[in-house]
């Protein structure tokens, strides 16, 4: 049976003209139109039918018999091959889900202001890498070699950690180093102590790796090491600006804190989000400086720079960060090359010491604006660092509420409880004053006073 179907060639789609031979040819077999043994015709007729080249239909049909929708039989001619049609999928629209809080001021905290026009120093970086060739083959799997260097270097001046570039592996992030650090190094079971109330993404990753989570209580110095049981196999500590109260660990907790990790012979987690940013005196340095053996230090551009580059570093020992990047070669899991080809040249180039200057500046008039603005409707803390103060508030008010109520006057905000888990503590908001302009941070805060009276 030889089968005539009703081809068309359109010249001007831009399709090539085999190609759309070949999909209607497809489509007849998917809808049933052309079954099992029909015969085609030839290609000389079919491109004398259509008025086209014969390399045209000769080339729709190869594309054909190497899918598999057609064969030829010698002497016979070419049929169609016992496929079987698929009913065509159902294609089915879910509804988009824009932000909810687009349109809406925010005082959420973590973000960094971005200017709306780019700095100098970034378009610099990234001129510099549209020069390069990126590297013939996969790169290292613990990131630029180059790169180590620069951030070995960056960590040893501004957080006073002894290291060199084979102590640092380049990662897309705090979240994303946690989470390595899980895969590599902990067990199914292991029990892991993290503060309470503490920083929600460090609980969802340790709960996705199926780590037993201690709720370690915290107070106006942060990490109660005291609390620590002795069968945790590793601590999750802010020490620099405790997330969300801001308590910063003085050095004889820090002291008390290692002599704990060599006792039980435990593994410290330093996430040393913002540290950049202190408005009183110079930071103190990172809890890695007291035993990279036993500390294991993570820092993020998320901060200074922009959490949508998606770059970050974590400093260890040499052996961890061997087990780290052996992991990562053969997960194909590391930053993309232009990224920390980008990085390096803004560390080369000091740009990006020179954000964090203007930054810091900034951040420190918001935060006396926003501390001036709040003071009166409860006790603020966590102010000396940071991009976030926490407004402590009396235990008759609700935080959920009253976030949901000034979210409805136009306000985001987060309460204090959504980040408790089983320390009982008084509510309160955590309020970052980094991200919006000063005029929208004016706005906002002074809907949220508005909103903190009504309470």
């Amino acid at each position: 049976m030889q089968s005539s179907l009703p081809l068309t060639i359109d010249r001007g789609s831009g399709v090539p003209l085999h190609l759309q031979l070949a999909e209607q040819y497809r489509a007849a077999v998917l809808d049933g139109r052309l079954q099992a043994g029909h015969r085609l015709p030839s290609t000389r007729d079919l491109a004398r039918e259509l008025s086209v080249s014969r390399s045209v239909t000769q080339a729709a049909y190869d594309q054909l018999h190497a899918e598999g929708w057609i064969e030829g039989r010698t002497g016979a001619g070419t049929f169609i091959t016992d496929v079987a049609p698929l009913q065509p999928a159902v294609r089915r629209r879910g509804e988009h889900r824009s932000d909810p809080d687009a349109d809406l001021l925010t005082l959420r905290p973590g973000i960094p202001f971005i200017p709306p026009t780019p700095d100098p120093g970034w378009r610099r970086a990234w001129r510099v890498v549209s020069t390069q060739s990126p590297p013939r083959g996969y790169d290292d799997a613990a990131g630029l070699p180059a790169l180590r260097a620069a951030l070995a270097d960056h960590v040893a001046r501004v957080r006073g950690i002894a290291c060199g570039p084979e102590n640092v592996l380049v990662t897309n992030g705090t979240v994303h180093g946690l989470r390595l650090l899980f895969t590599v190094t902990r067990e199914r079971g292991d029990r892991i102590a993290i503060e309470d109330p503490g920083y929600l993404n460090a609980v969802i990753a340790a709960r996705d790796h199926q780590l037993e989570i201690v709720d370690v209580p915290v107070d106006e110095d942060g990490l109660q090491v005291g609390a620590l049981p002795d069968d945790a196999a590793a601590v999750y500590v802010t020490p620099s600006h405790q997330y969300p109260l801001g308590g910063r660990l003085p050095v004889a907790r820090r002291n008390e804190l290692v002599r704990w990790a060599r006792r039980t012979d435990s593994l410290l987690i330093e996430d040393d989000y913002d540290s950049e940013f202190r408005y009183d005196v110079a930071p103190l340095p990172a809890l890695a400086h007291l035993d990279l053996d036993r500390v294991v230090h993570l820092g993020t551009l998320s901060k200074t720079l922009s959490p949508a580059l998606r770059l970050g570093w974590l400093v260890a020992s040499e052996p961890m960060v061997d087990r780290l990047a052996t992991f990562r070669a053969n997960s194909g899991d590391w930053p993309a090359w232009p990224m920390q080809a980008a990085l390096l040249a803004m560390l080369q180039d000091g740009y990006l010491d020179r954000a964090v200057r203007r930054s810091r500046r900034l951040y420190a008039e918001r935060r006396t604006h926003t501390v001036e603005t709040l003071s009166p409707y409860g006790q603020v803390i966590g102010q000396d660092a940071g991009l976030h103060v926490t407004l402590v508030l009396p235990d008759t008010i609700d935080d959920r509420k009253l976030a949901a109520t000034a979210r409805e006057a136009g306000v985001v905000i987060a309460p204090l409880s959504e980040y408790r888990r089983t320390t009982p503590g008084p509510p309160g908001l955590v309020i970052g004053y980094a991200t919006p302009t000063p005029k929208a941070l004016h706005q906002a805060l002074t809907i949220l006073t508005k909103v903190l009276r009504g309470h």
